[in-house]
């Protein structure tokens, strides 16, 4: 390449993060750039590190036009992620860079890379911006050199994506394209209201569906603010979040309380997030929301205890009554499907499944989880690639072995979460999924979906596990029928991924074909991803 390679590292708005994270980013950008050198280019980095804050990441959106003004516009650019990031944060000069742009994220579920990476490519692919991508356990493998060496010769990399199939290739059953017709009609007639606690949580771009977009398929967005929560939990009485404890206490429900609110969870922190469900149950109920999405990071986090105790809850038919100033309980026996971070994909999803597999008579509870790690278990490296699905602090307890029983709340992490909170906690059930993402892809409203199993690992592996990436948070053990991991890195559109249970593979067969109809019905390009799904 003519010009040196710049390499750039985005990462958290917060500092305590930034810090902490530093050294793994350190580290893998090292690996990275000595990968370059290797090819027999050039390469520097686009910023310096900084001793006052003590990292070297873009932190900020006015940082990243800062950064981006002293990078040639034509330059070849890497960023190389080990981190979460804020995609928002360098998306701007992205969009106007001519060169051309790799990412690359270290296979670690460490803070985790591959999670900020997906975002980003979520947001590019939603922008509409080229770009190749790569990721790597050391940077020394094959996969990565080979696909470095391609990219650095001036070609875009083309990973093997083989297992998207549209749906258009499959004669779905009558029964799932009569509901499918059903429900899709339904929606345009009657309409449904997604509840958007603020938008654009950390900087993801692409969990925000144009309202353009949107509105076609009868979903309307109801703009909420988080001042308004915070607002009415402070109506919220004592003795009304002591009764939503005391009701999960009784079902078996666990929680590791201390008494340091900086390091450990405390009854004052439950109490506040039992007033937060309350509170935004109420408020769902006044705008007549069908799903509602709180964004906790940023604003509330500086507030309040984590949203994610609340959130695990809305997502759980069996859950503690909450009733209006009339006595009425709301949503009574009902989910009310909570979209994690504000992801509106997600939500649009959650919406789309819960009352799809409330008319297949299959438990609705459904959540997202970041595609977080993965490994292959068994002997000799020789067994099946289990991903690590975990979302920031809680899951439907539906989900969950034990159900409420089996769950635990755990302080969140005091570098992400200052006010602490409890997480819901567990290990995910066994048995037969459908995954889904809903995405944008250069204006075009679009839904991956496929088949997978969940697995029960012997407990010592799952705490392996649970070590390497963050144990507060609830896991699930997944394999993808018909996709390696290679496959859903190069087509996954998301950090986030959607899960649902059905009861037997009969029945997700039959729930992903009646959700892929309703999708394609909506207005949306619809892809089955996997071969061995046994769809039809």
């Amino acid at each position: 390449m003519p010009e040196p390679v710049v390499v750039i590292a985005n990462g958290d708005l917060r500092l305590a993060a930034n810090q902490k994270c530093w050294p793994a980013q350190s580290r893998a950008e090292e690996a990275v750039m000595d990968a370059i050198r290797g090819e027999g280019c050039e390469v520097k980095r686009g910023h310096p590190y900084d001793p006052a804050k003590q990292h070297g990441f873009i932190d900020s959106q006015k940082r990243g036009m800062e950064v981006f003004r002293e990078i040639p516009p034509a330059a070849p650019l890497v960023v190389v992620e080990a981190v979460w990031q804020y995609s928002h944060h360098l998306l701007h000069g992205l969009y106007t860079h001519r060169g051309p742009i790799l990412t690359i994220a270290n296979w670690s579920g460490e803070w985790p890379g591959l999670v900020g990476m997906l975002n980003l490519n979520g947001s590019l692919t939603k922008a509409g911006v080229k770009y190749s991508s790569l990721w790597s356990v050391d940077f020394r493998d094959e996969f990565f050199l080979s696909g470095l060496r391609e990219w650095l010769a001036g070609k875009p990399i083309e990973h093997d994506t083989s297992h998207v199939h549209p749906l258009r290739d499959f004669k779905l059953p009558a029964r799932a394209e009569k509901i499918a017709g059903t429900l899709a009609a339904g929606l345009r007639r009657s309409k449904a209201i997604l509840g958007v606690f603020d938008e654009g949580c950390m900087g993801m771009y692409n969990a925000i569906i144009p309202d353009e977009l949107l509105h076609p398929t009868g979903v309307f967005k109801e703009r909420l603010s988080q001042s308004a929560l915070y607002a009415a939990m402070q109506c919220v009485s004592e003795e009304e979040a002591h009764h939503v404890r005391l009701w999960l206490d009784a079902r078996g429900m666990q929680f590791h309380t201390g008494v340091d609110p900086e390091t450990e969870l405390t009854d004052a922190q439950i109490l506040e997030q039992c007033k937060m469900y309350i509170a935004a149950m109420r408020i769902a109920d006044e705008f007549g929301c069908d799903a509602i999405g709180i964004q906790y990071q940023q604003g509330l986090k500086d507030l309040t205890a984590a949203s994610d105790l609340a959130e695990g809850l809305f997502n759980n038919v069996d859950r503690p009554p909450v009733r209006d100033a009339r006595g009425r309980v709301l949503f009574e026996n009902q989910a009310l499907p909570h979209f994690n971070e504000v992801d509106e994909c997600a939500g649009l999803d959650a919406l789309v499944t819960n009352r799809l597999w409330n008319h297949l008579g299959f438990d609705p509870e459904t959540t997202l989880h970041d595609v977080r790690y993965g490994e292959t278990y068994g002997a000799n490296g020789k067994g099946e690639f289990v991903w690590v699905f975990e979302i920031s602090g809680a899951v439907p307890p539906k989900h969950l072995i034990g159900e409420y029983a089996g769950a635990v709340s755990e302080r969140q992490p005091p570098m992400y979460f200052r006010l602490g909170g409890g997480t819901v906690k567990g290990i995910s059930k066994p048995g037969e999924i459908v995954w889904s993402r809903v995405f944008v892809d250069h204006g075009t409203l679009k839904a991956d979906l496929g088949r997978a199993k969940v697995v029960e690992l012997p407990r010592e592996e799952t705490d392996r596990r649970w070590r390497i990436t963050t144990p507060q948070w609830p896991i699930m053990h997944a394999v993808t029928y018909g996709i390696t991991r290679d496959q859903m890195m190069a087509r996954h559109k998301s950090n986030h991924i959607q899960v649902a249970y059905a009861p037997d593979a009969v029945g997700a067969n039959l729930a992903l074909a009646t959700k892929a109809a309703a999708f394609r019905e909506m207005g949306l390009e619809v892809s089955i991803c996997g071969t061995e799904h046994g769809l039809l």
